[in-house]
């Protein structure tokens, strides 16, 4: 008997009968009502890992070190043997973490691969402008690869880096940690199920929130496109994958339209300053104060490498304030991404998606909406409701976690199993499909700018 025809014989169906319309549920009691693993991320196919996976660091910023830390958590599994980033600080700050001594940590990437071959796997957490190179050395000097994404930032190097991991045959594993959260895959398993029957559209929403924007696409490294990626890709290629494993089919065409309404000069409020510090007359009014995110409240402190006695931090965030973009206005840089954009696109097998990236919002936490032949579902990376149109019965399910969810650490123990196996298809993502959800941003950046469809080639 089939997953699908067991979930809809008449011994599941009667007890889905007494669920409340309000009723919330947690994951195990959901799997067992309708016959689902009850635990997602179960996988028979790992091994225990008898001598830990060795690997380098290369960018020791915020996301490699939350994947380095795994090997903190589980030394059993991972064992950082080197570290190289530009930052003496950082690198040192780390190397005193992972216990490292100096003949493994470098200033830059080239110095790694000069070297002779001297770990199993690379994790590369450059900007994204630098991951290209490091990863093609990576891979003709025989490493396995955990890639931050993007991927790169151009579709021309998606290219080259597919080419050279199929010609090296290494593993390379894309940072898509969305896939590992409990809310998506549990999702995804309720929808292969068929609980909701075959999947007719998507709609999907990724609230960037606010001062978010501000900080990371407006003042931060990802301001400007030219310099960077497009936001469809630096951000949201979180998106373009999910949607893409959710539907389980390759992208056809692509449509997508968007623009900067908000950041720009002709909205800077009168009385304002070039920096939030040189006495502007609405920093106390205005929600994109620098002064009141990062020196009143200490909110998205990790991009300033702070000293290790809070006594000193005041001093150095002012400073900072006076010296970085982060203590710029907002409605006076040199930014040009997009605040707002809405992408659709069609897929192998009819079924459309429709996704949109908002700034202007006061909350985080994708916003997502499916619908099927027979039900529907709705949810907010937090929670989800599904509902069957034959019983009009609702199933609620929640659980709240970090910002990705909790899947950054689950993403680097399939990335581990893979290579201490040596076996590519413990990935969640090959890095074919990696590349497609990477085509389908920038397909929606080509149609953004010259309002166009585009169609999806691999």
């Amino acid at each position: 008997m089939s997953l699908r025809q067991f979930i809809s014989a008449r011994k599941i169906l009667r007890p889905f009968q007494l669920i409340k319309d309000s009723a919330t549920i947690g994951w195990n009691e959901m799997a067992s009502l309708f016959g689902l693993n009850d635990d997602v991320f179960h996988n028979p196919a790992h091994k225990k890992i008898d001598k830990p996976v060795t690997a380098i660091l290369i960018g020791a910023g915020h996301r490699g070190t939350i994947y380095s830390d795994y090997g903190r958590q589980f030394p059993g599994e991972l064992k950082i043997a080197g570290v190289a980033d530009i930052n003496p600080e950082r690198r040192k700050r780390f190397a005193r973490i992972h216990k490292l001594d100096d003949t493994v940590c470098f200033d830059n990437w080239e110095e790694v691969f000069a070297r002779e071959k001297f770990a199993d796997a690379v994790i590369i957490a450059t900007p994204d402008s630098l991951h290209t190179r490091p990863c093609l050395a990576a891979l003709e000097k025989g490493y396995d690869i955990l890639l931050e994404k993007p991927i790169a930032t151009t579709e021309e190097e998606c290219r080259l880096i597919l080419q050279k991991a199929k010609e090296t045959k290494r593993i390379v594993g894309v940072c898509h940690v969305l896939r590992y959260t409990p809310y998506f895959r549990e999702l995804k398993e309720v929808i292969d199920a068929g609980l909701i029957g075959d999947i007719i559209s998507i709609h999907h929403m990724e609230p960037i929130e606010h001062i978010h924007m501000s900080h990371s696409y407006v003042r931060g490294n990802w301001k400007n496109s030219k310099n960077t990626a497009p936001i469809i890709l630096a951000k949201s290629s979180h998106d373009t994958d999910i949607i893409r494993w959710l539907v389980n089919k390759p992208v056809h065409d692509v449509h997508c339209f968007g623009n900067l309404r908000w950041f720009t000069n002709s909205n800077a409020p009168e009385g304002s300053t070039d920096r939030c510090i040189d006495g502007c007359k609405v920093e106390r009014d205005c929600p994109y104060s620098a002064l009141q995110i990062y020196f009143r409240d200490r909110k998205r402190l990790y991009v300033f490498d702070l000293p290790d006695q809070k006594s000193k931090w005041d001093e150095y965030i002012l400073e900072q304030l006076k010296v970085t973009d982060y203590g710029r206005c907002v409605y006076k840089m040199d930014n040009d991404q997009p605040d707002h954009l809405t992408v659709n696109m069609l897929f192998e097998n009819g079924v459309t998606a429709g996704f949109s990236m908002e700034a202007h919002v006061s909350y985080e936490g994708r916003r997502t909406r499916i619908m099927g032949s027979e039900g529907d579902i709705t949810g907010d990376m937090e929670s989800f409701v599904m509902t069957r149109f034959k019983s009009r019965k609702k199933t609620s399910w929640s659980l709240k976690t970090d910002a990705h969810g909790g899947g950054d650490h689950r993403l680097v123990r399939d990335w581990l199993q893979a290579v201490y196996q040596q076996d590519v298809s413990l990935l969640s993502s090959s890095i074919d499909v990696s590349v497609e959800s990477h085509l389908v941003a920038f397909a929606a950046e080509r149609s953004r700018l010259k309002r166009t469809i585009e169609d999806i080639k691999i």
